[in-house]
């Protein structure tokens, strides 16, 4: 190859090296790592090494290159697939986001319907406490209806297991 002598030359001085060819200028510049060489080694490069390695480079390689290069049915069924399942995935994932934000608005509406039946049923519930005078229910109920306060021997006291509410389905008992 081309920097191939450059290489066996710095490697006689060095454990590792790596060789760069620039075209452009026909130098090798030889990059040699290890304890013995720390400087840019610079050499120019004749002509008739660089067109040997064109033509060195057999009819099989370059058949192997070109080959490389192309796309086959397989590779191009594979890139569409894929292409598919991604424009697929990123449509599905666009409409649920549609979705979401519309599910999110509706959400917010009912809050706000929720707020204000919430406000509503809250001044309606003070306008008819307000509208209530303790003073006169206790009138009538005694006066017109004959009730009266009860004694204690009216009361009857029981426990309660669960203790958040009771339903009675039948009387309670007299002892």
């Amino acid at each position: 190859m081309a920097g191939a002598g450059n290489s066996r030359r710095a490697s006689e001085g060095s454990r590792y090296s790596r060789t760069k060819t620039a075209d452009h200028d026909r130098r090798t510049y030889t990059y040699i790592d290890g304890t013995a060489v720390r400087k840019l080694d610079v050499q120019t490069q004749p002509e008739k090494i660089q067109e040997s390695e064109s033509a060195q480079v057999s009819l099989n390689t370059r058949r192997n290159r070109e080959r490389a290069l192309q796309m086959n049915l397989g590779y191009v069924l594979f890139l569409t697939a894929a292409a598919v399942i991604t424009v697929f995935v990123c449509v599905n994932f666009l409409q649920l986001r549609a979705k979401n934000t519309l599910l999110q608005e509706e959400v917010a509406s009912l809050e706000a319907e929720l707020d204000s039946a919430v406000l509503e049923k809250a001044s309606e519930y003070n306008r008819v406490m307000n509208g209530i005078d303790l003073e006169y229910i206790k009138d009538v109920a005694t006066n017109e209806l004959g009730m009266r306060q009860a004694t204690s021997d009216q009361i009857v006291y029981y426990e309660v297991e669960d203790g958040d509410y009771v339903r009675q389905y039948s009387e309670v008992p007299e002892e």
